[in-house]
Formats: C-alpha cells, structure tokens, sequence
C-alpha cells in the first residue's frame, strides 16, 4: 500500500496485519483518484472505516485541507497514527462506531468514503446516515465501496456513477436537486 500522487507520492503505508481486514487497492485508489482528483485541493474529506487511513492519506497528499477519519478498531487507529506521523501531518481522527460518528453534529464534507466491511450492510445504513444528516455539501460526492453489483436508493442521494474494478464496486453518490426529493 503506498501512496500514488501528490506531496507524498511514493510513500509506503504501515499496514494492519489482521485477515480479516481488506484495503483498498491501488489500482482502485488510483482509478477513484483520478475520477475526484480535478476538485481535491482544499476539500474537506471524510475517511469512514478508515482502517490504516489508505483514502484520507491519499486525500491529504493531494491536497484536501481537513480530513477527518474514524474507525471502531483501535488496532486500526494505531496504525493511522503512525501513517500520519510518518506523514508529518495531523488530522482528527475518532474511535466510534459509524452509526454513532455520523449522527454527531459535524460541518458537512466535499467528500465521503465509505469502505466498510464487506459482509455487512454498514454502508448502505452510512449512506442512509449521511442523507438523514445532511453530511455532504451542496455539491459533495460520497463513494461507497463494495464487492456486490447493487441498486441503491437512498433518500435525497442520488447514483450518478459506477465502477468495477475486478471484484470491487465503487458507487458515487451526490445529492439530489429539490425538485427530485
């Protein structure tokens, strides 16, 4: 796992040894990068799941002012840390459950990513989250990451994208106008 562009490019990430926890790849990070990265620079981003912070470090390195990450797993959390500290760069980093971070009262964001583990629901209940919270702006993405092909609908989120890399799905989410809601 490494970092593929920006002021970090190149940078190998530390990893959590653990089976049962999935990364993103690069070819897929590179591929969702390159899809947002014309609009990175001063956004502000949220790394839900975050794991060892793979999407909001490459965020951070591309320019994005104010990442945010959160995951339940401390063992996760101490490895973002020293990837950060690695870095040289700070950011707010929470150990909550998803449910639980995203119904706090939080400035909403340009960007969400959503990588949860694959045999959960707990993606399509974040984007619900996200809807019900209003945690993305006006013109906000949030991309969803999983291994099933899929249908969603989600109040006031509309899909505008999909992908298939291999065995992953990336579905990219925007709000809906009002004249759709």
């Amino acid at each position: 796992m490494r970092i593929i562009s920006g002021k970090h490019k190149g940078r190998v990430l530390s990893e959590i040894k653990c089976d049962n926890i999935r990364p993103t790849s690069d070819r897929v990070k590179e591929s969702l990068f390159n899809i947002l990265s014309f609009s990175m620079c001063g956004r502000r981003v949220l790394d839900l799941f975050c794991g060892s912070g793979n999407l909001g470090l490459e965020a951070i390195s591309r320019g994005a002012t104010d990442v945010v990450f959160n995951d339940a797993s401390k063992e996760s959390l101490a490895v973002l840390k020293k990837n950060l500290s690695m870095m040289n760069e700070n950011s707010t980093v929470f150990n909550l459950d998803y449910s639980a971070f995203l119904t706090l009262r939080m400035k909403p964001f340009d960007y969400i990513f959503i990588d949860p583990p694959y045999a959960t629901n707990y993606g399509v209940k974040s984007l619900e989250l996200i809807s019900a919270n209003k945690l993305l702006t006006p013109n906000g993405i949030a991309v969803f990451e999983t291994d099933k092909e899929a249908k969603f609908v989600i109040d006031r989120l509309e899909t505008y994208d999909s992908r298939k890399y291999g065995k992953t799905y990336l579905y990219f989410f925007k709000n809906k106008t009002e004249e759709e809601i």
